[in-house]
C-alpha cells in the first residue's frame, strides 16, 4: 500500500463527506480503500492520528475518527 496516497484518499473522503457528517466509524474507511486489508487500514488511520491529521472523539461507548479540529464538538472540547 502506499501510503501516502492511502492518507490523502481518506482525507479527501472526509471533507467531501464534511458537510453532512464530521465523525466516521473506523468501518467507514474500509470502504475508501476496498483493496487493503482492514489491519493495513487500521494501522494508517493510527498513524494519522498520532501525526494529527485525524483525531478520535469516544462517546464512552462509541469511538468515532474525523478530521482534527472539524465538528460540532472542536470548538467545545478547546475551552473545556
Amino acid at each position: 500500500m502506499d501510503k501516502e496516497a492511502g492518507k490523502k484518499a481518506i482525507v479527501e473522503f472526509l471533507q467531501k463527506k464534511s458537510k453532512s457528517k464530521s465523525k466516521f466509524y473506523l468501518k467507514d474507511f474500509y470502504e475508501v480503500l476496498p483493496n487493503e486489508k482492514v489491519r493495513d487500514v487500521k494501522n494508517l488511520v493510527n498513524e494519522m492520528v498520532k501525526d494529527e491529521t485525524l483525531e478520535y472523539w469516544s462517546s464512552g461507548s462509541t469511538t468515532l475518527i474525523g478530521l482534527k479540529g472539524t465538528g460540532k464538538q472542536a470548538g467545545a472540547e478547546d475551552e473545556a
